[in-house]
């Protein structure tokens, strides 16, 4: 399945790979005070091409929380944290906690690539983020090793006979496996609601009343669940990129399906419209299927890649999804479909390698693995192979390109050994203080109607909307000065959009 998130899309800006490890390494000799229960050091994340986190001073950190909730006193785990301090301490307002979105994302890695983004509201907050449970440094999730990764990644996950059928299933049984070999103790406690208690105590470690936050994608649906659970506890929070919340796990992969085929047709109108510069023609229509037609011929000749691996079609087919989810990316998609013209797979490869959060040393981060891991914990749902063949119709429809890629990732969940918590999540919040929800109408990654239907779900004078009318996922982070200014406007004063209010 793709990752929701907008990790990719975000680290795009910042000219960094997801698969990256910038995790902060403790900085020369400086103990602080301990605070509520994080004890703070000094770090220095090391952020390749963003020279400006070198000159922000940064605090690393581990929180003690319980691994199963419900035992307060019983085993403890260690959440990953980090942080940079407000710079107008006179006028501060407390903390304002990330999640970048994924499930997966690691929040210590991603808050020093991006924090130039977000340089008014540091202002007047400490920005904080973490590593979710199940992520990262927070007791990640590890499935197969690196060289099986590698295999794994390129394998064909669009099976077409029963032979390639029965090869795909036993990969995700033996994927799921090992999950449970090497993570098994964790991962019944790995959910989103585990992530949202585990949120509050955060909140409490870092002396707030009330949680100031700041989700994207995933992340708005790991803040409605703490809304839901906290409704009294929130204070303002900005759900970016909204998740449905009204969906199940399949007609969620079905409208991101959707998403995507949109994200390319209108990649193909902005690509056409270059006239000679763009290596699809200058028809749309033919662009598309161009697309479609490299994929198909990659099912069977895959093309050389970096170092000896090959380009298979499941690695293109993640590596112009990875450009899909920014404007910023569409150039390199073009260079990449050039190259790939002359069956070079290099660009394309990179861009898939960073979807799947594989760094160019050929390590991986716990990325895909707590993606599922996460997933498989909160979706009660577990679709068989028959299943995705009865779905296979309406998938193809909704995208020729990426359909059969995200019907059939649908079986991610099928041999786990944890049982789900629910089809959709509860993010009813009555009595919860304003929560800015927004989102762009063309948004690959969460549709544009996620964003209506979590402000209706949050509840009469909970939710309120702000429309972004443009191309990609992230909206405070994807270029529009209005959107910027309405936030920042609603997390300083509180205040909130006229409804109806949309950027242009």
């Amino acid at each position: 399945m793709i990752v929701a998130g907008l990790l990719t899309g975000l680290l795009a800006a910042c000219g960094t790979s997801s698969g990256a490890d910038h995790r902060a390494e403790p900085g020369p000799g400086t103990d602080l005070a301990a605070a509520e229960g994080v004890r703070w050091k000094t770090c220095a994340p090391q952020v390749p091409g963003q020279p400006s986190a070198d000159a922000l001073t940064w605090q690393c950190g581990v929180l003690r929380v319980p691994l199963d909730h419900t035992e307060p006193d019983g085993t403890q785990i260690g959440l990953a944290m980090i942080r940079t301090r407000a710079t107008d301490s006179g006028h501060r307002l407390g903390s304002l906690l990330f999640n970048f979105g994924g499930p997966g994302g690691s929040g210590v890695d991603t808050l020093p690539s991006a924090a130039h983004l977000f340089e008014t509201l540091r202002t007047r907050y400490d920005l904080v983020s973490f590593d979710p449970r199940g992520v990262g440094a927070s007791e990640g999730v590890h499935c197969l090793n690196d060289r099986r990764l590698d295999a794994w990644f390129a394998a064909d996950n669009t099976p077409d006979t029963p032979a390639e059928e029965k090869a795909y299933l036993g990969g995700v049984k033996d994927f799921n496996a090992a999950c449970e070999k090497n993570s098994g103790p964790v991962l019944p406690y790995v959910g989103t609601r585990d992530a949202a208690r585990d949120m509050d105590l955060m909140r409490a470690a870092l002396g707030d009343e009330r949680l100031h936050y700041f989700g994207i994608s995933y992340g708005t649906e790991l803040g409605g669940v703490y809304a839901h659970l906290f409704p009294k506890k929130v204070g303002r929070a900005v759900l970016d990129s909204a998740v449905d919340p009204t969906l199940d796990a399949t007609h969620r992969s079905l409208a991101q399906a959707e998403g995507f085929q949109l994200a390319l047709e209108n990649y193909a109108k902005d690509c056409a419209a270059r006239g000679e510069a763009c290596p699809l023609g200058e028809d749309p229509d033919e662009a598309v299927k161009k697309v479609a037609a490299l994929v198909e011929r990659l099912d069977q000749h895959p093309l050389p890649g970096i170092g000896k691996r090959r380009l298979t079609q499941a690695l293109a087919t993640s590596g112009i999804a990875q450009a899909l989810y920014s404007q910023d990316f569409w150039p390199i998609l073009s260079e990449a479909l050039e190259e790939a013209n002359t069956d070079d797979g290099r660009t394309l490869m990179a861009l898939g390698d960073a979807l799947n959060g594989r760094d160019p040393d050929g390590t991986y981060s716990t990325l895909q693995a707590s993606f599922t891991a996460i997933g498989c914990a909160d979706s009660s749902e577990r679709p068989t192979a028959a299943d995705v063949r009865e779905v296979l119709p309406k998938f193809r429809k909704a995208s020729p390109a990426f359909g059969e890629f995200m019907a059939w990732s649908l079986v991610s969940c099928t041999d786990w050994p944890v049982r789900g918590e629910s089809r959709t999540a509860d993010v009813s919040a009555k009595g919860a203080d304003p929560i800015l929800v927004v989102g762009t109408t063309n948004d690959p990654a969460t549709p544009f109607e996620g964003t209506e239907r979590m402000v209706a779900e949050l509840g009469e004078d909970v939710g309120h909307q702000l429309t972004n009318e443009g191309e990609g996922h992230g909206a405070y982070t994807g270029g529009s000065s209005c959107v910027r200014e309405v936030v920042d406007a609603y997390l300083f004063e509180g205040t909130t959009p006229p409804k109806g209010k949309t950027c242009r």
